[in-house]
C-alpha cells in the first residue's frame, strides 16, 4: 500500500483531573522531521513518543500537539502542594545566590506550576502512560488517513500512466510514413533541380533522415520506464524518492523525442507527454 505524505488525525483522551488532547498533522518532507509541542509536564515523554513515530513513519515534516485541560471543580476547594511549593522557594533562593539580578518566582508563575494546585494532580506516571495510549490511537487514525491519500494518489499515477502508454503507441506506426514521404519528396526535388533520380544518392539521404528521426530507442525506453512506474506502484511501501527518479528519466526521453520530430503530431504528442509526467511529478512528491 502507497501512503501520502500528508495527513491529519486528533483525538481527546478523559481523565479524572480533566483531559488530554493530541493532534498529528503532516505535510511533505524530503526526509522524516518530527516536531512535538508539548506542555512542560510531559516533557520527558517526547524520546519514547519520537521512537513509536520513527517505527511507524518514514518520511513527512510530522507535528505532534499535545494539550492537557485540567477540570475546575467549582464545589471543591483547591489548596496549595505545600511540599512542591517549599521545593520552588529553595531553588529559587539558590539561583538567586548565583544570579543575584535573576527575576524571582511570582505568585502566577508558582500557580501554573504542574502540580502546585491538589485539585489538579495526578501521578506523573498515570499521565504519562495515558499520553502514550493517546499516541496510539491517534497514529492508527493518522496512518489510514495517509493511506486514504495514497490510493488516491495511485489511482491518479495509474490514470496518467495509461494515457502515456496510448501516446507512445500511436508514434512508432508514423514513422514508416514520413520515411515514404520524406523519400518523395527527395525525388520529387531532384526532378525539379533536373538532376537524375540516383538511387544511391537518394539512399544516402533517406538513411540520413531516418538516422535523425530514429526514436526506437526513446520509445523503448519509455516503455520500460512506465513499466518500473507500475512494478513500482503494485508493490506498494515507501516509493516515492524512486517515482521521482522515474519521472526525471521519463521527462529525459520525452523530451529527446520532441528533438528528433520532424512531424507536428510527434510533436504535439511529446508535449502531452511532458504534461502528463509534470502531471504525476507534482504528486508524486506527497507519496511517502
Amino acid at each position: 500500500m502507497i501512503h501520502s505524505m500528508t495527513g491529519y488525525a486528533a483525538e481527546t483522551k478523559a481523565m479524572p483531573c480533566g483531559s488530554l488532547s493530541m493532534e498529528l498533522r503532516a505535510v511533505n518532507n524530503r526526509y522524516l522531521d518530527i516536531q512535538f509541542r508539548l506542555p512542560d509536564e510531559l516533557r520527558t515523554l517526547e524520546p519514547r513518543m519520537r521512537e513509536l513515530l520513527v517505527a511507524r513513519l518514514n518520511r513527512g515534516k510530522i507535528e505532534c500537539r499535545v494539550n492537557v485541560v485540567r477540570l475546575a471543580h467549582a464545589d471543591e476547594a483547591q489548596h496549595i502542594n505545600a511540599g512542591l511549593l517549599q521545593n520552588l522557594m529553595e531553588l529559587d533562593r539558590a539561583v538567586r545566590v548565583v544570579l543575584p539580578e535573576a527575576r524571582g518566582l511570582e505568585v502566577a508563575d508558582i500557580l501554573r506550576w504542574p502540580g502546585m494546585l491538589g485539585a489538579d494532580h495526578l501521578p506523573a506516571e498515570v499521565v504519562a502512560e495515558s499520553c502514550m495510549e493517546l499516541l496510539r490511537t491517534v497514529l492508527e487514525g493518522f496512518s489510514a488517513a495517509r493511506a486514504r491519500e495514497g490510493a488516491k494518489l495511485e489511482a491518479m499515477l495509474r490514470e496518467r500512466l495509461e494515457s502515456m502508454r496510448r501516446l507512445v503507441a500511436e508514434v512508432s506506426p508514423r514513422i514508416p510514413a514520413l520515411i515514404a514521404a520524406f523519400q518523395e519528396k527527395v525525388k520529387c526535388r531532384l526532378d525539379e533541380a533536373m538532376i537524375g533520380q540516383d538511387d544511391d544518392r537518394i539512399r544516402q539521404e533517406l538513411l540520413l533522415f531516418m538516422g535523425k528521426i530514429d526514436v526506437d530507442e526513446e520509445l523503448s525506453r519509455l516503455q520500460a520506464h512506465l513499466n518500473e512506474v507500475e512494478r513500482i506502484l503494485s508493490g506498494g511501501g515507501t516509493v516515492g524518492k524512486r517515482l521521482d527518479f522515474l519521472m526525471q528519466e521519463l521527462n529525459r526521453e520525452a523530451n529527446t523525442l520532441g528533438s528528433k520530430s520532424v512531424d507536428v503530431e510527434v510533436s504535439r504528442i511529446s508535449v502531452e507527454l511532458k504534461v502528463l509526467i509534470e502531471q504525476m511529478r507534482e504528486q508524486v512528491q506527497n507519496i511517502e
